[in-house]
């Protein structure tokens, strides 16, 4: 005899076995009900009930006897327990899923690619990808957690559950974590906050519920320190979302929560298509904006523009992409979303670690880059190629200030940020757009904690009246202040010209200021250029020369004296500069200057300038 007893204090909701009834293990006797939860107390052996203790409805405390059990009774209850429901999870029962799991398929069904094959002809007629195509694309396999998936558009007062469901899915955006070059950095590194407007749905704009959608997977990305992809394309704001009790709907978070990311995480914005007003505010706040050849971009759309009795113009008229790269706008353009998300693998790569398997350029090759005339200009990327591990190389921001390449790269495995003058443009002077560039560079890769690599090759901070019309003076100080900032190491390496306060600016504010300042022994310094200096420092020695073939041969004498004074050996002779080195052994100074400085401790965020 064997006494059964409540395992909680609760209430009787019905016997499942009366006296002398025959069980098995496993059969149910009795229902029991606390805290409006059922619980179910089931024989541990087989045996025959004896005598029930209480009633139904009955109030009984933990430990109280509910019935006795004789054991010794053989019981034959067929092929099943008696009360008891055995489902083969492995394998279908032949009825379908249970009712409510059935329901939630049902309801993600419309949001899912393959039940919208109109939806999805439309796009591809228009040689692009869906949202969740590029989702994929962008995600190692299988990776994705979607969040917000069964969203509809606020429209419930206008629009029947039926239609909101078939035609505003996920409201219009798709966000969710996922994995992005996982096999390379492994989980802990890879995972990040993607988020795309999907332009099948109401052309991609911002309704009211993928605002909050956005603004949770924000609000997990700054709490976990994830990065963020946005896929921007889109009209903006939506107003046909009723359902909201507002009047302008600008008290919505979404801007200054994405914001607020800015110097934390790295941020990367795509477009692919019409990305116009509230899309394109948020895309003006990522770090880099990857866009493809058809994309438009612009702070208002035709409607808007119209609107504001501005002209009437077709969308591809307002911020194509050939105007938005040139403008520095777009950092990285490319042909289509294929390409797009292939950059931001690579982008988001270099803020994920290092990678183990590298392979070095070709050393000896860097010794023919600068030309032996001193007055030939070259393209410095190809040093730049030639001191990054192969394949590694992404220049950023390409179509604006030409003056100077900035690119972010690896160095025996490692992610740098490689800054270089451009002599086939000015001559290298840096201008305004430039200086602009570079500054916000050093900011970007300050705050993601990448060392930076300097090839300096500049007579100068561009100068004339022409210059002071775009306020030189300001944007060119940039680099001082950026610089005076850095907490990551600086390297810099001298491949000709190095004059004045542009030269300064190339090394972080002077020649003392980085871990090292090397120069290549085509190097040539001043504190401007040779000719100017010769110009101006005898001006009357030359004009006490008459005018002709004298007066030029003692120029050429000057001027060559002043380059011999100014040699890269001299400026290492007087401890101006650190070394001068063999071109070949570029990589060498650079892989050991890494090894020897680290990153100052982070003291919280550091901006990255819009612009």
């Amino acid at each position: 005899m064997t006494e059964i007893y409540s395992p909680l204090q609760a209430q009787i909701v019905q016997w499942q076995v009366q006296p002398g009834d025959s069980v098995n293990a496993g059969d149910l006797l009795v229902i029991l009900e606390a805290m409006k939860m059922e619980h179910e107390v089931r024989a541990e052996q087989a045996g025959r009930v004896s005598e029930l203790f209480f009633d139904n409805g009955a109030l009984v405390a933990e430990g109280d006897p509910l019935l006795n059990l004789e054991h010794g009774v053989q019981v034959d209850r067929g092929p099943e327990p008696k009360n008891v429901e055995k489902i083969d999870v492995q394998k279908p029962t032949g009825t379908g899923p249970r009712p409510d799991l059935q329901r939630v398929l049902d309801r993600h069904a419309p949001t899912l690619d393959v039940n919208r094959p109109e939806a999805v002809a439309k796009r591809h007629a228009l040689g692009q990808r869906t949202a969740r195509e590029n989702m994929a694309d962008l995600c190692d396999e299988n990776s994705f957690m979607e969040y917000g998936a069964l969203a509809v558009a606020a429209q419930r007062s206008r629009r029947s559950e039926e239609d909101l469901i078939k035609n505003t899915p996920a409201d219009g955006m798709v966000t969710g974590i996922g994995s992005v070059n996982e096999k390379l950095f492994g989980l802990d590194h890879s995972r990040a906050v993607l988020m795309s407007y999907d332009a099948t749905v109401l052309a991609g704009t911002q309704g009211m519920r993928n605002h909050q959608k956005t603004d949770r997977m924000l609000g997990v990305a700054l709490q976990q320190k994830l990065p963020v992809v946005l896929f921007a394309e889109g009209g903006g704001g939506r107003p046909g979302d009723v359902d909201m009790p507002i009047v302008a709907g600008l008290q919505v978070a979404t801007f200054a929560s994405f914001a607020r990311l800015n110097g934390y995480v790295p941020v990367v914005g795509i477009v692919a298509g019409r990305c116009f007003a509230g899309n394109a505010a948020l895309l003006g706040c990522c770090d880099v904006i990857i866009a493809t050849q058809k994309s438009n971009i612009g702070m208002g759309g035709p409607a808007m523009v119209e609107g504001g009795g501005l002209g009437v113009f077709k969308p591809e008229q307002i911020g194509p992409s050939e105007v938005q790269h040139g403008n520095g706008v777009i950092d990285i353009l490319v042909a289509d979303e294929t390409q797009a998300v292939a950059a931001a693998r690579h982008y988001l790569s270099f803020f994920q670690g290092r990678v183990k398997d590298w392979v070095a350029p070709d050393a000896l090759a860097l010794r023919d880059v600068v030309p032996e005339n001193r007055l030939r200009v070259y393209d410095t990327r190809t040093a730049m190629a030639g001191i990054a591990d192969q394949g590694s190389l992404l220049e950023l921001r390409t179509g604006f200030g030409k003056g100077i390449h900035t690119a972010l790269a690896r160095i025996e495995g490692r992610p740098v940020g490689l800054l270089a003058n451009n002599p086939l443009h000015l001559g290298g002077a840096i201008d305004a757009d430039a200086a602009d560039k570079a500054a916000r560079f050093m900011q970007l890769c300050n705050a993601h904690g990448l060392p930076m690599i300097s090839l300096v090759d500049t007579p100068g901070f561009m100068v004339g009246p022409d210059m002071e019309r775009h306020a030189q003076v300001r944007h060119v100080s940039r680099l001082f202040l950026a610089a005076a900032h850095l907490r990551v190491p600086y390297l810099s390496v001298v491949l000709r010209k190095g004059y004045g306060l542009g030269a300064m600016g190339m090394t972080a504010g002077g020649f003392h200021s980085p871990l090292f300042t090397v120069a290549w022994p085509t190097g040539e310094f001043g504190a401007m250029g040779l000719e100017g200096a010769v110009r101006l420092g005898y001006r009357k020695e030359l004009e006490a020369v008459p005018e002709g073939a004298a007066r030029d041969a003692l120029y050429d004498k000057l001027v060559a004296k002043q380059y011999d004074n100014g040699s890269a050996i001299n400026m290492a002779a007087t401890l101006e500069i650190d070394a001068v080195i063999d071109p070949a052994h570029t990589r060498d100074w650079l892989v050991r200057g890494l090894q020897t400085q680290r990153a100052q401790p982070d003291s919280g965020r550091l901006a990255i300038d819009a612009w």
